[in-house]
């Protein structure tokens, strides 16, 4: 189910991602606090689960309620909790598949179950494409099968309202909401571009601050004109030198740049963002300069297959497309509004987490609940043989890992009780590890069938933060507060010590004996 929430600005957040409703809310309780970051690092690391890790973690410790009223120690709880967290990732190593990266397939219907219940699951593929396409894309290869992937860095998520979502795309190349410097003189066109990137302005310098000149002769002002004119044409000659087509800065072009720059044929854009520039180079094979004097032929782009201004809507955007094997993208993504796209923008993060996830690690674990529900058929099983009084808290760890398919059943709108019956039936003797909840329809079905898989490096992650965040409030037996209380508005001043006098001792009741 999504959540609406208002955000502190008054704009209004509409999404089911665990990260982004507790990221909005204001709490004061410390221990609340620390389950937030949870949500918060499991974002961070994988990219997805962070409502799964508050749900498992706050049955953690609803479970282990029950034991600190009968007077257990919180150690042994965690003890027996730690020791449960190896078995359980012992049984997620057991049941593990491995896949190959490179089955389109196999990687779609991983990407799809994870967006499976979010809003973008109702469009099919679409999500899931955009998200694969993206991270190969910007992969980079380590060697050994390794593949690692800089989402933040290497693929910029472009948001235009407009269109539909359908129109999303990946483009092989980067745009950015930029247009040429003047617009009636420059190519807004060109095929296979030579692009230049430079990281300095193209003007003259000017003084470090207020810088006086006294000029005697009136020529003395037009040879200081002619000086800045003529150090502007040294630079821009030594740019022309290469034949560029495009010129990119991340800083001032004067207008003295522009016209010779137009005046060769040469489309410029100044002021560009750092990140952007880094992307460009990524994509058309450029190296960004610092002084244009330092400029090689090595250091002009030129795997970039079309440069183009385009217009949407209102705005000019500039897109270097079609570029030979680039390694940075930009994803377009388009909707009815921005609300709806900024919940895309969410998923399509985790999805692109995901997929990054099994081209590091890839293994791939049932979903849908199965996991968890064998790990915690397993568990039961080996609590027999835990001896000591850490068994039973071993015992009420494995029945807590069933909250994530009880809560899927309950979101399915489904009889819970029955279904988790039913479910706990077909995994207690361990025979099909792959048995789960369809999140759509509700049935209870093999997962290898309908293709509803998670990744392995996500689930991992998912066990060891909830249990490790689990033993870690249970160790807490108070809270201290080091913070000075506010005092209300409109209260009193705090009253100055009194001072008793000897004459107040007489006043005093006395206390009976």
């Amino acid at each position: 189910m999504l959540k609406m929430l208002l955000d502190a600005s008054g704009g209004i957040v509409v999404t089911n991602d665990g990260n982004a409703i507790l990221r909005e809310i204001d709490i004061a309780h410390p221990a609340a606090k620390s389950m937030i970051e949870l949500s918060r690092t499991q974002d961070e690391e994988v990219g997805d689960g962070t409502t799964s890790v508050i749900v498992l973690a706050g049955e953690m410790l609803h479970v282990a309620e029950a034991f600190i009223d009968k007077h257990y120690h919180p150690t042994v709880i965690c003890r027996a909790y730690t020791k449960a967290l190896e078995d359980a990732l012992a049984v997620l190593d057991k049941i593990a598949m491995h896949v190959d990266v490179n089955d389109r397939a196999a990687m779609l219907g991983l990407v799809k179950s994870s967006i499976g219940t979010k809003f973008t699951g109702q469009f099919g593929d679409l999500i899931a494409d955009l998200a694969i396409d993206a991270t190969t894309t910007a992969g980079v290869d380590l060697g050994q099968g390794m593949r690692e992937v800089d989402i933040k860095k290497y693929i910029k998520v472009e948001k235009v309202p407009g269109g539909q979502l359908e129109d999303s795309r990946v483009l092989k190349g980067v745009m950015f909401n930029k247009d040429v410097v003047a617009p009636g003189k420059m190519r807004r066109k060109i095929v296979n571009p030579r692009i230049i990137l430079l990281d300095c302005p193209v003007e003259y310098k000017k003084g470090e601050n207020q810088t006086n000149a006294e000029l005697m002769k009136e020529e003395d002002w037009q040879v200081l004109l002619e000086m800045e004119e003529e150090y502007i044409k040294n630079l821009c000659a030594q740019i022309l030198k290469f034949k560029p087509d495009l010129v990119v800065t991340e800083k001032g072009l004067s207008d003295l740049a522009i016209h010779y720059l137009s005046k060769a044929g040469v489309s410029a854009i100044r002021r560009l963002r750092k990140t952007d520039n880094n992307r460009i180079a990524k994509a058309c094979g450029a190296v960004i300069v610092n002084r244009p004097e330092e400029l090689q032929e090595s250091d002009v782009g030129t795997r970039a297959g079309l440069f183009e201004v385009k217009k949407i809507g209102d705005e000019f955007f500039t897109f270097i497309v079609d570029c030979k094997d680039p390694k940075a993208c930009t994803v377009l993504l388009r909707g009815a509004s921005k609300d709806v796209l900024n919940e895309v923008e969410r998923n399509l993060q985790d999805a692109m987490s995901v997929a990054r996830n099994i081209l590091k690690n890839p293994k791939l674990l049932p979903g849908g609940g199965a996991t968890e529900l064998t790990v915690s058929a397993a568990l039961k099983q080996k609590s027999s043989s835990v001896e000591g009084v850490e068994k039973w808290p071993y015992e009420a760890a494995a029945l807590a890992f069933e909250a994530i398919p009880r809560t899927l059943a309950q979101n399915c709108g489904l009889n819970v009780i029955r279904i988790m019956t039913q479910l706990q039936g077909k995994h207690a003797n361990g025979e099909n590890a792959w048995v789960g909840i369809d999140g759509r329809s509700g049935d209870i079905v093999d997962m290898k069938e309908r293709k509803i898989w998670d990744s392995y490096s996500v689930k991992a992650q998912t066990f060891k933060t909830a249990i490790e965040a689990a033993c870690m409030l249970l160790r807490i037996d108070d809270i201290v507060s080091g913070i000075k209380k506010k005092q209300a508005p409109g209260a009193s001043a705090p009253k100055q010590p009194q001072i008793e006098q000897e004459g107040d001792a007489d006043n005093e009741q006395m206390i009976p004996e």
